[in-house]
């Protein structure tokens, strides 16, 4: 991402309608994805659940723990999958 030169950035919407964003942080001691950072900032500032998601990303794909972290709040949370141009690449729904 432009500014921190993350491999990833993220956002995600909670149902108050404010929006939280994060990016890939990678530290001998902490490792989040950008999604896990986003989620962790809406938890610091009070969010109760989460609407949906949005991850951009070169990988192509989310991870499993990354998904965990947003149904954790948002169990029908969607979430956008983009490359690093902005293309959509996938819409994650909920299973069932």
């Amino acid at each position: 991402m432009a500014r921190t030169g993350a491999a990833e950035g993220a956002a995600v919407r909670d149902t108050d309608g404010r929006s939280y964003t994060g990016c890939t942080v990678a530290l001998p001691s902490l490792s989040l994805s950008a999604l896990q950072a986003a989620v962790a900032a809406a938890v610091a500032s009070g969010a109760q659940g989460l609407e949906a998601g949005a991850v951009v990303t070169a990988a192509g794909a989310v991870d499993d723990a990354s998904l965990a972290a947003v149904r954790e709040l948002g169990p029908a949370a969607l979430v956008l999958l983009a490359d690093p141009a902005g293309e959509l690449v996938d819409v994650l729904r909920p299973a069932g």
